[in-house]
């Protein structure tokens, strides 16, 4: 029914790598080709490694079709093996499609926005179904980092130069999820 061999992710995958691996992996997903275990099983070994888990969320939560608008359980369910990665990236890809929507919408970007808006959605709806602890601690210390200027966060702010509205698009975004 499916070729799982080539959806192998080794521990050494780059993130160029993981990118096309995501990308061959929602095809077969968008085919049925693939069972629930599977999709666990491809997502876990994606989601094992920082590298991985880029690629995968990347291309994952940006897609144009809807798989991601509607994660099945097998993806939960490999999202769920890799709490501490797979909560920092999640938190910070929340963080920064929402202050990419008014990026774009300032440079008069509709259809940019619109995609940052589907990922910010997107990433909203992975967090409040995993609902992890871990991710939800991530959540309050960007708050507080947003709220006192300084914390474990202020060197992902100032990396991407987010200004005072750009961090309350991120607040709004962030209180959105907490539990």
């Amino acid at each position: 029914m499916t070729n799982l061999s080539s959806l192998t992710v080794t521990d050494s995958v780059s993130f160029p790598e993981a990118i096309a691996l995501t990308q061959s992996f929602l095809e077969q997903m968008a085919s049925g080709a693939l069972s629930e275990e599977d999709i666990a099983q491809v997502t876990e070994n994606l989601v094992r490694t920082e590298n991985g888990a880029r690629g995968f969320f990347v291309t994952y939560l940006s897609d144009e079709g809807t798989l991601a608008d509607r994660p099945s359980p097998g993806i939960f369910q490999g999202l769920g093996s890799s709490e501490q990665i797979v909560s920092e990236l999640m938190v910070k890809n929340l963080a920064m499609s929402a202050a990419m929507v008014i990026a774009h919408r300032r440079s008069g970007d509709e259809t940019m926005a619109q995609g940052s808006e589907r990922v910010r959605d997107r990433s909203t709806h992975i967090i409040q179904t995993l609902a992890l602890p871990i991710m939800q601690q991530g959540i309050k210390s960007l708050l507080e980092t947003i709220r006192a200027g300084t914390g474990s966060y202020q060197s992902f702010l100032e990396r991407w130069k987010y200004d005072a509205e750009q961090k309350a698009a991120i607040a709004k975004a962030l209180q959105a999820v907490l539990s």
